[in-house]
């Protein structure tokens, strides 16, 4: 039997909460998460930096921009899709996570992504990549190949802030969210004909 879903509210309340690491002492402002809830996309950061703790929301910053920006290569905008990051609090320094705080964050959003059940979980960066799919490959390896997490299909993606600090990464950046397009088209197009068939006598 399958446990109900916890409501995004109810989740992001539980998360305000949280004391169970030190990094709800330097943080600002919690930083959940944003956009559809339904979303068929869900796209997984690594952890809020500064701009992000300031405004309590994620992807802010010139990397948010720019990645509005190549959403719009997927068809998609930012309120039809649901952005989180691995972490709620901001680290100091924008350093990375450390493997205990990741251990009692991630539960949060293991919880989201349940909630929304996503169609693609696009995972920005080595980080996210390496965490959502258990994996030690890095993300040149892996960007722009869908790859499998339980019932997940996972869009690995370079981080948007090393496409503008690697300007030669923005290509390869256009052309897999072009790709993360076609791939949500034949999706839903495979969704339709699914609904005809199990309407016909």
């Amino acid at each position: 039997m399958h446990k109900p879903h916890i409501p995004l509210e109810e989740l992001e309340h539980k998360a305000e909460a949280c004391r169970a690491c030190p990094l709800y002492e330097g943080r600002t402002n919690l930083v959940f998460g944003v956009g559809d809830p339904h979303a068929r996309v869900m796209i997984i950061g690594e952890a809020p930096g500064k701009n992000e703790d300031l405004q309590g929301e994620p992807f802010v910053g010139a990397a948010g921009k720019y990645l509005n920006e190549l959403l719009g290569y997927a068809g998609l905008t930012r309120d039809k899709v649901y952005i989180a990051n691995v972490l709620k609090c901001r680290p100091p320094g924008n350093r990375n996570p450390r493997p205990e705080e990741i251990e009692v964050c991630t539960p949060f959003l293991r919880e989201q992504t349940r909630t929304i059940d996503p169609v693609f979980i696009v995972t920005l960066g080595n980080f996210s990549t390496r965490f959502i799919l258990k994996t030690d490959q890095g993300i040149t390896g892996l960007h722009g190949r869908v790859q499998q997490a339980g019932h997940f299909k996972v869009f690995p993606v370079f981080h948007p802030a090393a496409a503008l600090y690697d300007r030669s990464k923005q290509d390869l950046m256009k052309e897999d969210f072009t790709k993360l397009g076609q791939l949500l088209q034949a999706a839903s197009a495979h969704a339709d004909s699914d609904v005809d068939t199990s309407t016909q006598d």
